[in-house]
């Protein structure tokens, strides 16, 4: 991120002042601006260079640029992205323990990631896939009804694959 312009680095002959506080105090020629922040021990810092007249602020740059990084490190925050959780399930699962799964599918999507629900087959379970895509169904039941399934059960490697997200 580039920094403004600060005190004699502000090429504009004239701006339009804003006090700390954030009042704004009108139209002032650059050295009467910098003379005023310069008195209350502050820096003239321009904000928006593109106005006509440009915007400058009395204020201590060292809490300006505090505040622009919080500022960015607050939307880099917000724009961290889905994430891809996984959940293993066996066909051989009692029903307590599919209930356990279902409530940690139910928590990763609360937090608003998608969900990659597996249900693993080996040996003989391979050969009788319809059972395995309905014991599948009803771990869909077990979990939370607003959800949206975006990758039907694909049966694929070594079992059947499905995702889901909070809808």
């Amino acid at each position: 991120m580039p920094l403004p312009r600060i005190n004699n680095q502000i090429t504009a002959p004239e701006v339009m002042v804003i006090d700390e506080s954030g009042k704004s105090l009108g139209k002032m020629a650059k050295d009467a601006a910098i003379a005023l922040a310069k008195e209350k021990g502050l820096d003239l810092i321009e904000i928006a260079a593109s106005a006509k007249p440009p915007v400058a602020r009395i204020m201590s740059f060292d809490k300006f640029r505090y505040q622009q990084e919080k500022k960015l490190k607050k939307q880099r925050a917000q724009q961290k992205g889905q994430e891809m959780k996984q959940v293993q399930i066996s066909i051989r699962e009692a029903a307590h323990d599919l209930q356990m799964k279902a409530d940690r599918v139910n928590k990763f999507m609360a937090e608003g990631n998608q969900v990659e629900i597996v249900m693993t087959l080996r040996g003989r379970e391979k050969a009788n896939k319809d059972f395995a895509k309905e014991k599948l169904n009803q771990f869909i039941t077990m979990i939370n009804p607003e959800h949206k399934i975006i990758t039907e059960p694909k049966v694929g490697g070594r079992g059947i694959y499905m995702q889901v997200v909070k809808n």
